[in-house]
Formats: C-alpha cells, structure tokens, sequence
C-alpha cells in the first residue's frame, strides 16, 4: 500500500486552512485540470463528519466516480476522509493541521490500494503514485495560494462603524 506524506506550510491561521482543505467549492476549483465535480451528498459548502461526497472526474482519459466519507474531524486539528466506492481498492487521506505563530504546518497522509491485484502494484510503480503525489501537490497549493490571498476587513467590505 502506497502512502504519501506531504507537508505544506501556509502563512494563514490555522481554522482557514483547514475549512479550505475541507471545501468542497475549493476541492473542485483545485482539480479543474480533470473536470472534477461534485454530484451527490455534500455538493457545496463545508463537508463534516459522516458526510459523503461522490466525485466525478477524468483521470486517464475515463470518466471516473468516487464517493468518500468524513469518518473522523476534531476542528481544526485534523479530519479523515476514506473512499466508500470508486476505482481504488481503498485509500484513506489523513489531513492534519498544526499552528505555528499564527501560520500553519499543513500535513497530509495519503494511503492507497489499487484495484487488479498485481496490475495494480505495476500502476503503482510506473505512475498511479506519482501521478497521485502531483495532485496532491497541486490541491495543496492552491488551499495555500487562497488561504494566504488578502482577506476583507472583519464585519465585511464596505461596513461603516
């Protein structure tokens, strides 16, 4: 079983980072490169705990659907999301998020199977995991380019005091 460790570090607070990492307009903003969408379950907004969202995304020229589960959250600490149905065998993604002086030390565990048994393993070693890291890598960026954009003043644009 692959398992890819990521660590980004963001300069943005902790509880922003990590309601990006679980928006699900902000999930399909950073995969736009596949076509990703969200189809069923939690369509928009913040995914929580025991929430599903089924994803549909072009990967290798196929029209594929996933649908993952929310299966633990302590906020803003860290939250799971495992695969319930899709084209793996299984995975599990580990998101865990520590503040650093007001910064964050975003981390990301990444555990899969592929499916087709010692095709897979093949997958596996030829591209399935560096083809997951770079997606991984992309994803995070982009949390960290909207986590670290100007934020509006507290009370909103344009409030008068």
């Amino acid at each position: 079983m692959p398992i890819i460790e990521l660590a980004t570090h963001i300069n943005a607070p902790v509880a922003r980072c990590f309601d990006l990492a679980r928006s699900i307009d902000m999930h399909v903003d950073s995969m736009q490169q596949s076509g990703e969408t969200a189809v069923a379950g939690r369509t928009s907004g913040l995914i929580e705990l025991g929430e599903t969202v089924t994803w549909r995304a072009k990967h290798f020229g196929i029209w594929q659907t996933l649908t993952s589960k929310v299966t633990e959250m302590d906020y803003p600490k860290y939250f799971t999301d495992e695969m319930v149905r899709g084209a793996f065998k299984a995975f599990r993604h580990e998101h865990y998020f520590y503040p650093i002086n007001n910064q964050t030390l975003m981390k990301d565990i990444f555990m899969f199977d592929a499916p087709l048994g010692y095709l897979g393993i093949i997958a596996n070693f030829l591209f399935l995991e560096r083809y997951m890291t770079r997606l991984l890598k992309q994803r995070n960026q982009e949390i960290k380019k909207a986590a670290e954009a100007p934020q509006p003043p507290e009370g909103g644009v344009g409030t008068r005091r």
